[in-house]
């Protein structure tokens, strides 16, 4: 058992540097095992006089240390692991150190390291501190100029801002030198060099400047970098029209690494990606991965302002640029993809990801007050419901006071390290506007929740609205304050047809009542439309009400939402042991008339096939038991597959591929409809519905219908699936990004058993744990995307996933980290799993050596 303890990192501690680092000069000789290292740092004192120089350094061997020329003795500085002390140095000096470091056994894949051959940086959180000695903080904001020098086999040589001077050495080496006029904290530094293949093109700015454009990849990969470099080019311009924001270097370049923790990475000038989220062709990527391409590399790309130009003062305040960003992505993605489509999508993920992390153990703020490892709160909190409470102020302002407070938060902050108080305050001072208490949603963990409760009087035409909000206690927080939550919500009729327009409600207070007179017929409320909090919502609404709306719902989030209520209803029903079969024919009838409505969009029908989540299901109950979740969604979807058999099979011909593959979104909608009725198809596996799904497969003439047969057929399980699985590997064995897909769908076989075909897989040849890729395709793709063979009463699930945290702790702790989820919720299952669940955490809390990530998640989680 450890003995040591790790003190956290607080907020309340937080102090400015006592210095200032005006320029950083860095110069790089590369050698993949001993790679040397030279720092020239313009520093002046900023804080009390008397006080010592800290810089962070970890793993690094110091060759020496100078100020202003003169070489430290040994009585002057100090080192321990984690950094260089300095003693005493004047108010204004330079400081030059020189370190020699191994980029070929970094594992952990943070700092300097090789990839594919390839030198590769990745410094966001705390990844400079084992490149140089430096106060790596985001609020220690200077202007690099890097010199990389490195074999003529390294043929570029990268890194941020322009490229100011190149050439060849006498030695057979060669030299770049990068200068990045603005100023940046230590985290948005990168350097790439390496042999790769470019693509360019050029982008004229809203002012009429020239950027050129680079995505550099793999040698042949050049073709499957186009879509993302279109998609830079609709970012940029679609960024300069929402936003106002022009790009400001001469050069945007971006670099696809196969061995990446993260999935990007928006240094200045120079985004570095994970290649799952670069590299893209029909054959070989799934219309769901074009999306996230576009996505990811949008959210990079705005950054550029909202993380770059305006940074994070601390840790703490991650979510200013984060949450805004994945606001500002999901917007893109809404105009490139269809609004209703792209935010019913991004509330399943919210729910799937970060509702879950707030009903568990791991329930933080959106901004936390304290960490042992800031890596581990790279979570859906920060980013998506961060997200969600820019959108909610954009809802509560309207469109034009909300960009003229962005507009003021650009030309206030611009060239600073700021707080998420310093950005409320920009929406307070635009609008007019008290904003104190909208800031407890960046500081009070937890999903509220809202109940609605109507009154309506017929003869007087008066309906009466009650809603009130609750939110349960999370860890370290038991008293929960009201939280200001607009609830959007519109009236139908019993035919469907609009009432009143969508009206914005502030729940500002435990609880509110409003009237509303001239309500001339029953009505339908459609409450919370467009998702316009992060809240569960409970209403006092019949069935026929959830009919009616999914049925004719003008908001077609709520359509979407009434469908998933009403199948969660059953599903839960026969969970606990009162099916309604009836119910259950009418919920498939229903779903059957929606699926041949020509005024749906094919996209928004694909996302009414599938039923709730086994993890969303999970969400509504306590304590859970996977299995009966399991048996009970298994069952409905067998009911509809049979009751809807014909229409099924006939949509899913009359969708069959026309013609040339495009990524748009209308041909991604007939694909994802199509692939829809497949996977529906292969919950009632009769002979005729085998072979249609047989023929999928095999017939697929892109990657995205290759998937959803494959996908299909595993469900299905048997020979067919065994065929398919050897047939798909023979042809993509060559492919790693295609490799990851083999082994995700494996990952979840629902078939009993699975743990075993998942050992198996452990052992293939094709199975590395060093790459994160891989590793999550498999072992995360079990351990959360196959919940009821995971919860396996043997418990097997669970020391399976206890291994591979503990064999991946020792060489990559941030990866390590994110595997611990899903033991995290114990205390949520069903006696009989949660202690299994538990004996296995403190089986890893107990194991020498535990790193400070996986540690803090292992004892919040038994905490």
């Amino acid at each position: 058992m450890r003995t040591d303890t790790p003190q956290p990192v607080r907020l309340s501690d937080y102090r400015p540097f006592p210095f200032q680092i005006e320029t950083t000069a860095l110069a790089f000789q590369l050698e993949p095992a001993a790679t040397r290292v030279r720092a020239t740092l313009a520093i002046r004192r900023s804080g009390a006089a008397a006080e010592p120089l800290f810089l962070h350094g970890e793993r690094l061997k110091l060759i020496s240390a100078a100020i202003d020329g003169e070489v430290l003795g040994a009585n002057q500085y100090s080192l321990d692991g984690e950094g260089l002390t300095i003693h005493q140095v004047p108010d204004a000096f330079t400081l030059t150190t020189e370190v020699e470091i191994d980029p070929s056994a970094n594992k952990a894949l943070m700092g300097l390291y090789i990839s594919g051959g390839r030198f590769c940086t990745q410094c966001e959180a705390e990844g400079f501190r084992t490149i140089t000695f430096f106060p790596d903080r985001p609020d220690v904001l200077s202007r690099y100029t890097v010199r990389i020098e490195a074999d003529q086999r390294f043929a570029h040589l990268l890194s941020n801002g322009n490229l100011v001077e190149s050439g060849e050495l006498d030695d057979g080496r060669h030299f770049a030198v990068w200068n990045d006029p603005f100023p940046k904290p230590a985290y948005l530094f990168a350097l790439v060099a390496g042999e790769l293949d470019v693509l360019e093109d050029r982008f004229t700015t809203m002012s009429g400047r020239e950027v050129a454009l680079k995505v550099f990849v793999d040698p042949g990969q050049a073709p499957r970098a186009a879509y993302a470099l279109d998609s830079l080019k609709r970012a940029m311009k679609w960024d300069e029209e929402a936003f106002g924001r022009e790009y400001d270097l001469d050069l945007f370049m971006i670099v696809a690494v196969r061995d990446f923790n993260f999935g990007a990475m928006e240094n200045k000038g120079l985004n570095i990606f994970n290649s799952s989220l670069l590299l893209a062709a029909p054959e070989t990527a799934t219309d769901q991965d074009y999306e996230r391409i576009e996505s990811v590399v949008a959210h990079e790309y705005f950054h550029n302002w909202t993380g770059n130009r305006i940074t994070c003062r601390d840790w703490f305040q991650l979510c200013l640029k984060e949450g805004l960003t994945v606001f500002r992505d999901q917007s893109f993605s809404a105009d490139m993809r269809g609004e209703a489509v792209q935010r019913i999508k991004d509330v399943k993920a919210l729910r799937a990801r970060q509702f879950a992390e707030d009903a568990g153990p791991l329930a933080h703020p959106v901004r936390p007050s304290s960490y042992l490892k800031i890596d581990n709160f790279y979570t859906a909190t920060i980013y998506e419901k961060g997200a969600e409470l820019i959108r909610m102020l954009k809802t509560l302002l309207g469109a034009e006071i909300f960009r003229q407070s962005l507009d003021l938060y650009f030309a206030r902050h611009d060239g600073e390290a700021t707080t998420v108080e310093a950005f409320i305050a920009c929406f307070a001072d635009a609008s007019g506007r008290d904003m104190g208490d909208f800031f407890t949603w960046y500081e009070q963990a937890g999903t509220p929740t809202v109940s609605l409760a109507h009154a309506y009087d017929e003869a007087a035409q008066a309906l009466e609205i009650t809603l009130a909000q609750s939110t349960a206690p999370t860890p370290g927080q038991s008293n929960k304050q009201a939280l200001p939550i607009p609830v959007t919500i519109g009236l139908l009729d019993v035919e469907g047809q609009a009432l009143r327009d969508s009206e914005v409600v502030l729940l500002d207070g435990p609880s509110k009542t409003v009237r509303w007179d001239g309500v001339a017929k029953t009505p339908v409320i459609s409450a919370l439309r467009g998702f316009s909090a992060p809240v569960n919502l409970s209403t006092d609404a019949r069935p026929a009400d959830r009919y009616i709306q999914f049925a004719a719902d003008a908001d077609l989030f709520n359509r979407w939402e009434a469908g998933q209520t009403l199948a969660r209803a059953l599903i839960l029903g026969r969970t606990a042991g009162v099916p309604d079969e009836v119910g259950e024919e009418r919920y498939a009838d229903a779903l059957g008339r929606a699926l041949v409505d020509d005024a749906s969009d094919p996209a928004f029908k694909a996302l009414l096939l599938p039923l709730p989540s086994e993890g969303d299901l999970s969400l509504a109950v306590d304590p859970v038991d996977p299995a009966a979740i399991h048996a009970a969604r298994d069952h409905l979807k067998a009911r509809i597959a049979v009751h809807l058999g014909d229409l099924l099979r006939r949509l899913h011909g009359d969708l069959q591929g026309d013609g040339e593959f495009s990524p748009d979104a209308r041909a991604a909608g007939r694909r994802a409809l199509r692939n829809g009725c497949c996977d529906l198809l292969a919950a009632d596996p009769h002979a005729v519905n085998v072979d249609r799904v047989v023929g999928h497969f095999q017939s697929a003439a892109n990657m995205t219908d290759a998937m959803g047969g494959l996908s299909a057929l595993v469900q299905i399980g048997g020979p067919p699936a065994e065929e398919a699985l050897a047939a798909f590997h023979a042809r993509w064995r060559e492919e790693p990004l295609v490799l990851d897909k083999w082994f995700a769908v494996q990952a979840r076989d629902p078939g009993e058993g699975a743990i075993g075909r998942i050992l198996a897989l452990t052992a293939h040849p094709d199975f590395d744990a060093g790459n994160p890729n891989r590793l999550r395709a498999l072992v995360q793709g079990f351990s959360s995307g196959n919940p009821a063979q995971f919860h396996d009463e043997s418990g097997a699930g669970y020391r399976f996933l206890a291994d591979q945290i503990l064999a991946v702790d020792g060489f990559n702790p941030m990866t390590a980290a994110r595997l611990v989820e899903p033991l995290g919720g114990w205390r949520r299952y069903i006696p009989a799993l949660g202690e299994r669940m538990r004996e296995q955490l403190q089986r890893i809390a107990g194991h020498a050596g535990l790193s400070k990530n996986v540690l803090e998640l292992v004892s919040r989680a038994l905490d």
